[in-house]
């Protein structure tokens, strides 16, 4: 969200149609665009339009590079514009507005970028002072970006002492030596610096054409222009949408699509219809779906990289809530049973989650992955819950306790809501869970406010390294907003960017004791599941590329076939 992964913060099966990253480095098979003209030519023989009609189950929530923070929104960045890097259709980093890999010093802290021949949609051409704007508009504080501090902090030279104010904006270690030329210099040696160069934060924005703009620009297609494989068109800031391939794009000869067509639908029985009545190509199946179509031969199944837990807000309106007391989180994080609930309420590939960094995401250097250095956490465990439940209410003097559960407005997720509000009010006596129900864009603004109790929350991955998981929960992270701090858990954080920073086996050790003291010792978020996927898809589409962090989805070598449903 991944983050990414941004984060970010949706409900667990809101998030399934589309938030955060999908699994290590693979794509769905037979999946590959070798060979696709524009009008596709196998099969029948006969040209086939290259139009898909997708659904997402939200809106935009914005356009912006440098304010998007949620999954669909990077989503969108992902496909209509292009950074310096890009993740490809075998999960891997690949140059994009970079012509080729960047010059890196001997110590490791400063890229030298040489920027490709490309324009933008409207015909100027894309420049490193593109990326130098960008990136400045992106720490600027008055931008109020969720991403850029975050990000950039301790990383690119002087982000933190603009944060602090002790620094001007154009102090940031990022400069256009001429218009093909970008030099960023770092705090630190960043393994990961490459992949974060794909995140939609650090997308390229032309200064001129946003501040002809002014505050319309990226609120609808038309104040926008793009620097990728398409351009949004017929979208308000509101509603549907459609992409459209950008003849203005470098690389536009591997683009097949003409259009992608993108209706907002929040019912997966109206989906599957549609998908039926052959008027929309791929669509995410909830658990009765799920099961109902196991054994069509155009599913798509797929285990990927976002991991999904309950934020347990410790303080709302400046006043302590129950999640405070410590024994309380622990009970509610061993009291549902996830087994349950990846198999039989979700019943789509999803797996049972008692860790935070996901399995299958990021190994050492010897291969072994990072799962293997920690352990499960916080298990199902009812006798156990029960006994830190008590502990937890006598402590705060009551016998009884009611607690919101913010989660999404769709019929999956209230489904899954439901569930959770049972298996926690059975398991944990005196609890009533009072379910608040709302639209994607409403509970992000509830999450910035800190106005929830416990958030049905999820995150995909921004870049491959553990920290992208690991830092959401230090206590100055934009995402924690759930009154969450342990200074002994940031400072082992903080360690693996700098003591340990050129140590990875060392790295991966601390990473797994910080993973004990947020999940076993302060019990500071509740694991749900590994995210999976069930996906019905029209058998001529191909070419998609699922992506191992950052964005969902990439649709620049999508194609349709002549074959069909």
């Amino acid at each position: 969200m991944k983050n990414y992964k941004f984060i970010w913060l949706i409900s667990i099966l809101l998030v399934i149609s589309g938030f955060l990253a999908a699994c290590g480095d693979k794509k769905e098979s037979a999946d590959t665009a070798d060979g696709a003209g524009k009008k596709a030519t196998e099969g029948s023989g006969k040209d086939v339009p290259q139009v898909l009609n997708l659904i997402e189950i939200a809106e935009i929530a914005s356009a912006d590079s440098a304010i998007a923070e949620d999954a669909l929104s990077t989503k969108v960045l992902n496909n209509v514009m292009e950074g310096l890097y890009r993740v490809n259709q075998e999960g891997l980093l690949a140059p994009a507005m970079a012509e080729a890999e960047p010059e890196i010093s001997a110590d490791g802290m400063t890229y030298t970028f040489k920027i490709r021949d490309a324009q933008w949609s409207n015909g100027t051409p894309v420049t490193a002072h593109d990326f130098v704007y960008a990136w400045q508009r992106a720490i600027d504080p008055d931008m109020a970006s969720p991403y850029g501090p975050y990000l950039m902090a301790g990383m690119i030279k002087n982000a933190t002492e603009i944060g602090e104010g002790k620094a001007e904006i154009e102090e940031l270690g990022v400069k256009a030596t001429d218009d093909k030329t970008l030099v960023v210099k770092l705090e630190r040696p960043v393994a990961y610096f490459l992949s974060l160069t794909s995140f939609a934060t650090f997308l390229p924005v032309n200064e001129e054409f946003v501040t002809a703009q002014g505050d319309n620009y990226a609120t609808n297609s038309d104040a926008m222009i793009y620097n990728g494989p398409f351009s949004l068109a017929d979208w308000d800031g509101t509603d549907n949408w459609k992409y459209v391939k950008n003849d203005a794009y470098w690389d536009v000869a591997s683009v097949k699509l003409d259009e992608i067509l993108v209706d907002i639908v929040k019912e997966t029985s109206t989906a599957v219809k549609l998908y039926e009545q052959g008027k929309k190509d791929r669509v995410i199946l909830s658990a009765e779906y799920a099961m109902q179509y196991a054994d069509d031969p155009n599913i798509i199944n797929e285990v990927e990289t976002a991991v999904f837990y309950f934020k347990m807000n410790q303080l709302r309106d400046g006043k302590p809530t129950p999640l405070a007391n410590a024994d309380i989180r622990k009970a509610i994080a061993r009291a549902f049973n996830k087994e349950e609930l990846a198999d039989a309420v979700l019943a789509n590939g999803a797996k049972a989650a008692n860790f935070l960094v996901a399995n299958d995401f990021t190994l050492d250097e010897n291969g072994k992955d990072f799962r293997d250095y920690s352990k499960d956490f916080a298990v199902y465990d009812v006798e156990e819950a029960q006994a830190f439940w008590k502990k937890g209410l006598k402590a705060l003097g009551k016998d009884k306790v009611t607690i919101e559960l913010l989660g999404g407005d769709t019929e999956n997720s209230k489904k899954q809501q439901e569930w959770y509000k049972s298996e926690l009010e059975r398991n944990l006596p005196g609890l009533t869970i009072k379910l608040k129900e709302v639209p994607s864009a409403v509970r992000l603004e509830l999450d910035d406010t800190s106005n929830y109790d416990i958030q049905a929350s999820g995150w995909g991955p921004d870049f491959q390294d553990p920290i992208s998981f690991m830092e959401l929960f230090v206590t100055e992270s934009p995402q924690n907003k759930m009154g969450y701090s342990n200074p002994i858990y940031d400072e082992l954080i903080e360690s693996t960017k700098t003591t340990y920073a050129n140590d990875p086996i060392k790295r991966f050790e601390v990473f797994a004791e910080a993973e004990k003291i947020l999940l076993e010792d302060d019990a500071a978020i509740a694991p749900t599941y590994q995210r999976g996927g069930m996906f019905l898809r029209n058998p001529a589409v191909k070419g998609i590329a699922i992506n191992p962090f950052g964005s969902d989805f990439t649709y620049k070598w999508m194609y349709i076939e002549a074959t069909g449903k």
